[in-house]
């Protein structure tokens, strides 16, 4: 199946030239998200954990978007500008993938775009 770039109405709209998701031999892949509000068109405030739950929402309706949802998550890549915030992620980021833990990165890197704490990109299976 050669790839497809999916509509992903609910999305925020990327601040790169990107897709927000794409689609190849069954795999769904959904580029970096950062803790954007939608609907309020800006960044979330409290910090990362704030963030971490705002792109684990922000990426449930991309899912649902395209008929899936976090069980079908099999890969998540986070990148965090501190570790030492490992653990606060974590607790936020168990609330939503539970039972169905899909297979995990997590990497220190220097800076994220828009001088974020933290962001998040997957890959689900249909």
């Amino acid at each position: 199946m050669p790839k497809k770039i999916l509509d992903v109405p609910t999305a925020p709209a990327p601040v790169g030239p990107y897709s927000v998701a794409t689609e190849a031999n069954g795999f769904v892949f959904v580029s970096g998200q950062l803790g954007m509000d939608t609907a309020a068109g800006k960044l979330v405030d409290g910090g990362v954990e704030a963030e971490t739950h705002q792109i684990m929402k922000n990426l449930g309706s991309i899912l649902g978007d395209l008929g899936l949802d976090y069980d079908d998550i099999v890969k998540t890549t986070i990148f965090l500008t501190d570790m030492g915030d490992f653990p606060v992620v974590n607790a936020a980021y168990g609330e939503y993938v539970d039972a169905a833990k899909p297979a995990r990165s997590t990497v220190e890197v220097a800076a994220l775009p828009l001088g974020v704490a933290i962001e998040i990109e997957v890959i689900a299976a249909r």
